[in-house]
């Protein structure tokens, strides 16, 4: 099964499969959304959320610390 999704390429595929799976297929959906609840997901790691924190800065949004 293949996820349709939106996120960065450079994560996992395991971080970009969990997140899907969680509802969250693309950068948008990401604004606000805390750090730790981000870590929580299963495949999700410091990387990820860098990756993840650079992108939505490069777009004016954040992650919540």
């Amino acid at each position: 099964m293949t996820e349709e999704t939106e996120l960065p390429t450079s994560m996992g595929k395991v971080a970009r499969r969990e997140l899907a799976l969680q509802g969250f297929t693309r950068l948008d959906q990401l604004d606000g959304v805390s750090e730790s609840a981000l870590l929580a997901i299963h495949g999700v790691g410091p990387k990820a959320i860098r990756i993840l924190r650079e992108h939505l800065e490069s777009l004016g949004s954040t992650l919540r610390p």
